[in-house]
């Protein structure tokens, strides 16, 4: 008996330090993202307070950059969660203005939206440790410094991502369903009421749905398809590439393997569709499909076309991140993201539980549209 104890016991010792160097090594690993030198990025942390900082949006208004983001212990859902906002008039020197939170419940995925010479922030309420939101609500600003009461916004069950606006009278947003597997097309004149449009997509749990406008007046959206929703991803799992010509009721599809698009922010420049969101280098094997838990992760670039998805280069990130903000200003492009230490390239999961910082990038447009050609 004390052979077979002092056995398992010298088994479990082994089985101990086995995983301690596997959680040093994916602790101290090294960054390799990819930053293609031509791009010319310059970025710099807006935020670094040692909580997890996440869920970024950013835009323009009034002569100023405006900042949002979730402030949490981790990634998984907090009564602690806030949303804070902030102001700059570079991109570089941040003035906190407010903070945002539902009591009792974790709130994440804020949206900003310039409707009617107001400020409209959306954002999404959860109740569920592995962040599962069920409905959208609303607040608004006419400064950008205080704010309403969070209100939840009709039809219920429906998550908003960025509402979007041609001509801007005629809003649009799309939404997924709480459960995932549907996502649909909004109108709203008001910001407050919204009425259905079209189903962009049914089915393959497509959720986090983004829209861009064409010149010609025809409607880009891309969806994450989750596959199966597994922890440790999917084969099946991709991005879906969405087209519809107005009134935006019928649409064509096309699939992208280049990654789970998780988080986009879709912007457009000379006509060009391209978009931010999250990269998965490498995936493959049982355990690190794409949207694995277990895998590396980068904030990237990419080209969007209403056939394909290409990866143009990746911003300074690891770990968890992404779920970008984009202004255009000028010459430039400025991109609000959040990452794990750059520093290290630490697999998602443990991403999720370390302290996570919000940076900007600053790109310039000429040479952004020099590597997509």
């Amino acid at each position: 008996m004390s052979r077979v104890l002092r056995y398992l016991g010298g088994a479990l010792g082994a089985l101990l330090l086995l995983l301690l160097i596997l959680l040093g090594y994916a602790y101290f690993r090294p960054n390799r993202a990819r930053v293609v030198d031509a791009l010319g990025i310059e970025h710099w942390a807006a935020v670094s307070d040692g909580a997890h900082n996440s869920n970024t949006d950013l835009i323009y208004w009034r002569g100023a950059f405006y900042l949002v983001h979730a402030s949490s212990p981790w990634h998984f859902a907090s009564e602690k969660c806030r949303l804070v906002l902030w102001r700059s008039e570079d991109a570089r020197h941040w003035e906190r203005l407010a903070e945002l939170n539902v009591p009792g419940e974790d709130i994440r995925d804020p949206k900003f939206a310039p409707i009617g010479g107001r400020l409209f922030l959306y954002a999404l309420k959860n109740v569920v440790f592995t962040a599962e939101p069920y409905t959208t609500v609303l607040s608004v600003s006419d400064d950008g410094r205080h704010w309403t009461p969070f209100q939840e916004v009709e039809p219920k069950g429906w998550l908003f991502w960025r509402p979007k606006t041609r001509d801007g009278t005629v809003w649009y947003v799309p939404a997924y369903w709480h459960e995932h597997g549907r996502s649909i097309l909004l109108q709203s004149t008001d910001g407050y009421h919204w009425d259905t449009v079209a189903t962009i997509y049914d089915g393959e749990r497509n959720d986090e749905v983004d829209v861009e406008f064409l010149p010609d007046g025809r409607m880009l959206a891309t969806a994450r398809l989750e596959g199966s929703g597994s922890i440790f991803g999917d084969p099946a799992a991709s991005t879906l590439i969405a087209m519809a010509a107005p009134p935006y009721t019928e649409w064509t599809y096309h699939r992208s393997r280049v990654t789970r698009l998780d988080g986009p922010a879709l912007f457009s420049y000379n006509g060009q569709v391209y978009a931010v969101g999250r990269y998965q280098p490498q995936p493959g094997g049982p355990l690190t499909e794409l949207g694995s838990v277990l895998s590396r992760k980068r904030t990237a670039l990419f080209r969007v076309d209403d056939d394909r998805l290409t990866w143009l280069s990746d911003l300074p990130s690891a770990g968890d991140t992404s779920y970008a903000g984009t202004v255009i200003r000028g010459d430039f492009l400025y991109v609000s993201y959040y990452t794990s230490d750059i520093r290290r390239d630490v697999p998602w999961l443990l991403g999720m539980v370390l302290p996570s910082d919000i940076r900007i990038a600053r790109i310039p447009l000429a040479a952004l549209e020099g590597i997509s050609r």
